[in-house]
């Protein structure tokens, strides 16, 4: 998907510049913004496939512009930052971003993460239908959308991901590794911590009680089931 928009939103003007060359030699469009209140103007004047979101800027930082582009948009956000404490990866996935990444960082790891945040998952032909009904909740998989209780909810593109391989592997226990690797691809596997926020943030969407949850389980020390009641 090399002819992808991707805004670029940080305040350091070399990292922008640097940003710009290595990413437009790969053939993407790039706008950049100097902070988060400039970037939430862009993307609502142009549209955008990923943003590239820095964490740490001065006024509106990197979680609060992410958790504003989150209420309106599905676009693609991989968050950067200079901290790489696990604490900090789930407070940016917690926002709404796909993916994380740590500076300093080189250009072959960062063009790897976005082709990773840009993928989406086709319907599986295993998948045996396209349409899921539960108990007042619809899950249209052909759309990518979600009805729960007459009430349309917003999922981001990475949740959506999760929920369809789960459904697509229906009351099969899925290793964390295989669905990191069949959601954001083959050079992921060990970023538990992502699959832990986005299970959580699917049952709060979803399940009538997300404390309790009657189709996303958990499988201790496996990963994850989606459990399809029986007709």
């Amino acid at each position: 998907m090399t002819s992808a928009r991707i805004l670029v939103v940080d305040d350091e003007p070399q990292i922008r510049r640097v940003m710009r060359v290595t990413l437009s030699e790969k053939g993407y469009a790039i706008t950049d913004a100097r902070s988060g209140e400039e970037a939430l103007e862009k993307l609502r004047a142009e549209r955008q496939d990923l943003i590239l979101l820095d964490m740490n800027m001065p006024g509106m930082g990197g979680l609060e512009a992410c958790r504003r582009i989150r209420a309106t948009s599905d676009v693609a956000i991989i968050m950067l930052t200079v901290r790489d404490q696990e604490t900090d990866k789930v407070q940016a996935l917690d926002a709404g971003a796909d993916d994380y990444v740590t500076k300093p960082f080189n250009s072959n790891e960062l063009l790897a993460r976005i082709h990773a945040a840009l993928r989406r998952l086709p319907v599986s032909t295993e998948t045996p239908a396209h349409s899921v009904m539960l108990d007042g909740i619809e899950i249209n998989l052909s759309t990518r959308r979600v009805i729960v209780n007459g009430n349309a909810v917003r999922l981001t593109p990475k949740e959506f991901d999760v929920l369809q391989y789960l459904i697509s592997n229906a009351n099969v226990p899925v290793p964390h590794m295989k669905l990191l690797q069949a959601v954001w691809g083959p050079d992921y596997g060990g970023e538990v911590e992502y699959l832990r926020v986005f299970i959580n943030q699917l049952r709060k969407k979803i399940e009538p009680e997300p404390a309790k949850p009657r189709y996303i389980l958990t499988e201790p020390w496996v990963g994850y089931r989606f459990q399809m009641p029986e007709r």
